[in-house]
């Protein structure tokens, strides 16, 4: 079974919380062209939320008009309580931004990098101490190097540190982990939970990599056609769309497999019927990429 993190007990923020994120009925239009069409979502304090969708779908539009990068055509947005678009540098200071291409900074040292940023949050945050900062992205044995002498997987780990350098309360993060081999990624994924729940930071993320959506949020929304066509835990989106699981077992030396809607259900009536004949059980639930794309086909026949 997918390895989902466990956070689904824990209440979205403290009780009568403002949301960190809420918007309401977002459009946004070039020319005739209507790149979003009555978006709509919360975010609370302490919440991962993945941001899916098909190429074109306006993850990126949607971003921008959040980071106050953007105007929009229609709609309300409140972002930490302020309309982004009058969103001013107190603001802006509790923001974090990780984009995909890395910033050329070249010539400079990491860890004097981001002590140079650091020092930009120092009226309004306080910001993260940059050795305690090098080492959460584990670039320790690189904090003296150049920043032109990093490979790719290192400079994006400095991209992250430059992003939460001001430990922010709201952190955008896209495509985070590209170049990133497999143990940095289980590295990032952990900075991240402890993200929000240590520090109570909101995440924000847009990433291609539905696996990695399904291990580091607790909600995921999709975006297609201008709106979101599904808000909510892997799991629950999974159920919402019936999605089946597969049974596998073994009896007498042969090997089973039944697709089914009911689980449990089908796994109790099996020990019901064959006891300790059954060995080697194992329930292999949708993925969320099984659930993204019956999600995606079931919107673009025409089914809402």
């Amino acid at each position: 079974m997918t390895a989902m993190r466990q956070v689904a007990t824990r209440p979205p923020g403290p009780p009568g919380a403002r949301p960190v994120l809420d918007v309401r009925d977002l459009r946004m239009r070039y020319g005739t062209n209507d790149v979003l069409n009555g978006v709509t979502f919360t975010a609370a304090p302490g919440e991962v939320l993945a941001l899916l969708g098909p190429n074109g779908a306006g993850k990126t539009t949607t971003i921008e008009i959040l980071e106050g990068f953007r105007m929009r055509s229609a709609g309300e947005v409140s972002v930490l309580g302020t309309d982004p678009a009058r969103g001013d540098e107190t603001w802006r200071s509790r923001l974090g931004i990780v984009l995909q291409s890395w910033r050329d900074h070249g010539k400079w040292r990491v860890r004097e990098l981001l002590a140079h940023f650091g020092s930009y949050y120092a009226e309004h945050r306080r910001p993260w101490h940059v050795d305690e900062l090098v080492a959460a992205v584990g670039l320790t044995p690189h904090a003296h190097k150049k920043v032109g002498q990093l490979s790719g997987g290192q400079r994006r780990r400095l991209d992250v540190a430059i992003g939460i350098v001001g430990r922010p309360e709201l952190l955008f993060l896209d495509e985070p982990t590209a170049g990133f081999d497999p143990e940095a990624r289980r590295e990032f994924h952990d900075l991240v939970h402890r993200l929000a729940d240590e520090s109570d930071t909101t995440i924000l993320l847009t990433t291609h990599d539905l696996d990695e959506a399904e291990k580091l949020a607790d909600r995921i929304l999709i975006l297609a056609g201008g709106t979101i066509i599904a808000n909510g835990s892997a799991e629950a989106l999974s159920r919402e769309m019936s999605t089946g699981a597969e049974v596998r077992w073994t009896r007498d030396g042969q090997r089973y497999v039944h697709a089914t809607t009911g689980a449990t259900r089908y796994v109790r009536e099996l020990f019901a019927q064959y006891g300790e004949e059954i060995e080697d059980l194992e329930v292999r639930r949708a993925s969320l990429e099984d659930t993204y794309m019956a999600l995606l086909r079931k919107f673009e026949g025409g089914v809402r």
